[in-house]
């Protein structure tokens, strides 16, 4: 199959490498405008896109009008289009139409794991599972196993959110705390990343399989993590900004923490550990102090449907 993968960061250099690999001919794009530009037009029969959030909506707008109406569309790049709250896949839809050719490859994958070739398992997800299975196919060799379903909204919010949770975390192990205080923050984090997912239509399966539960625990302990190493700076005593310009590659969760920050405004989720994050990063919160009042919050019950 001739495929296209928009963003040669790391992850794009890597997907693209690995369908090479699968025997597929497959041609490497730049998701920079000036560059995209001059590659057009794409003549491939799926596109795949690796490319940061605030660059996805121009890769695709520049697509439109230049690529077969039946070509599938696979985001592969985890965060939330911070000017609207949108999904990416939707904006591919409103882009490029036809939701029934847009999927989702998400999990637990970092670029340097999938290079070396180490055993990997993500999920394939499409609102038709007949997409979903395409990329499945297209994707999987003896070492990167994929799985499918038709639960996209799920599966992209998980990649999504769980990168604030990550800098979260990260904030926590630059700040000195231990292993219980990390294991709390994931847990609690996926109950509220569940909460807003389920409102905003996602199934809880898949908040506690690979896209969700899996993918969170990857990002938030893991030394490739872009979002936790972030975290760590800011936990250390960097700004936040220095904190992201010290990553020196795309910090997602970053500009995820403003999206999700708004979405729970919007749909009235209560998210107690998304918003001390956010208001680290954006408002100039001390974390010492932010972890003192999550710590001091009115007694709950694990298993209210609201709260954390």
């Amino acid at each position: 199959m001739d495929i296209a993968v928009i963003g040669s960061g790391a992850w794009g250099t890597t997907l693209a490498g690995l369908l090479k690999g699968n025997g597929h001919k497959t041609e490497l794009l730049s998701s920079r405008a000036e560059f995209l530009a001059k590659s057009l037009p794409v003549k491939a029969r799926m596109i795949v896109f690796a490319c940061a959030s605030i660059a996805f909506r121009a890769a695709a707008k520049l697509l439109r009008g230049v690529i077969q109406d039946d070509v599938i569309l696979v985001n592969c790049s985890k965060g939330i289009e911070i000017n609207t709250g949108n999904r990416l896949s939707r904006v591919l839809a409103e882009e490029l139409g036809a939701e029934n050719r847009i999927a989702v490859l998400t999990g637990p994958s970092h670029a340097e794991e999938v290079r070396q070739e180490l055993p990997t398992g993500l999920l394939a997800a499409s609102t038709d599972i007949a997409a979903a299975e395409k990329v499945q196919s297209v994707f999987m060799n003896e070492n990167f196993r994929v799985y499918t379903s038709t639960d996209i909204v799920g599966a992209e919010l998980c990649g999504a959110l769980k990168n604030v949770i990550a800098i979260g975390v990260g904030i926590s192990d630059g700040l000195g705390y231990g292993d219980n205080t990390a294991a709390m923050l994931m847990t609690r984090g996926l109950a509220e990343i569940t909460r807003l997912g389920e409102k905003l239509g996602g199934s809880r399966d898949t908040f506690s399989g690979l896209a969700g539960v899996g993918d969170l625990i990857v990002t938030c302990t893991s030394k490739h993590s872009r979002n936790r190493r972030a975290g760590i700076n800011i936990g250390r005593g960097l700004t936040p900004l220095s904190a992201v310009s010290e990553v020196s590659e795309f910090v997602e969760g970053f500009y995820t923490a403003a999206a999700v920050h708004k979405l729970a405004e919007i749909q009235n989720v209560e998210m107690p550990i998304c918003s001390a994050i956010y208001s680290i990063l954006y408002e100039g919160r001390n974390p010492s102090e932010t972890t003192r009042e999550l710590m001091t919050r009115e007694r709950k019950n694990e298993n209210e449907p609201v709260g954390s």
